[in-house]
């Protein structure tokens, strides 16, 4: 991780969350457009060496987003993100979903609500994304598939995009 910017990444068995709390080199605003913007999000939201490409998104309360983390031979794992709250560049909360290409939830596979904070730490942003599943069984089976190192690599790679987009190393 570059210069030594905060990462955790806590899972409470007891309450059935996951937090993930990261520093990054860039202004609130822009970190905050990152997560917000199709053009920006299908230029990071996938661990390497996938890549994101969305099918439709409407970032508004009631809205949602529906992408596709694409791998490199073509094989899509699709997610469908229902947006419930959202606060300009304060906090936005959201209920997510793997699904198919046409949107449909599958069922089967673990469902959390989200809540994601952006704060200030000088010229820096923290994001805190706080995780929500139904039960154990369900963030157990989340961390099974490999979601803490999904989620470093993906933070990696918005790091690689703020340094392209503000010129900070």
């Amino acid at each position: 991780m570059k210069h030594n910017l905060q990462f955790d990444f806590v899972a409470d068995k007891e309450k059935n969350t996951l937090t993930v709390r990261r520093e990054f080199r860039a202004g609130r605003q822009l970190v905050w457009d990152c997560h917000t913007k199709r053009e920006l999000l299908d230029q990071w939201f996938a661990p390497k060496p996938l890549t994101t490409k969305t099918k439709s998104m409407d970032f508004r309360e009631g809205g949602h987003w529906h992408y596709a983390m694409v791998e490199p031979n073509g094989n899509e794992y699709w997610g469908w993100t229902d947006y419930i709250k959202i606060q300009p560049i304060d906090f936005y909360t959201t209920t997510d979903a793997f699904s198919n290409a046409e949107g449909e939830i599958n069922e089967s596979l673990p469902r959390a609500g989200w809540v994601v904070t952006f704060t200030d730490k000088g010229e820096n942003a923290v994001v805190e994304t706080v995780v929500t599943y139904k039960s154990l069984e369900d963030l157990e089976a989340t961390l099974q598939m490999g979601m803490e190192e999904g989620m470093l690599a993906t933070m990696e790679k918005l790091d690689e995009l703020l340094e392209k987009l503000t010129g900070r190393a």
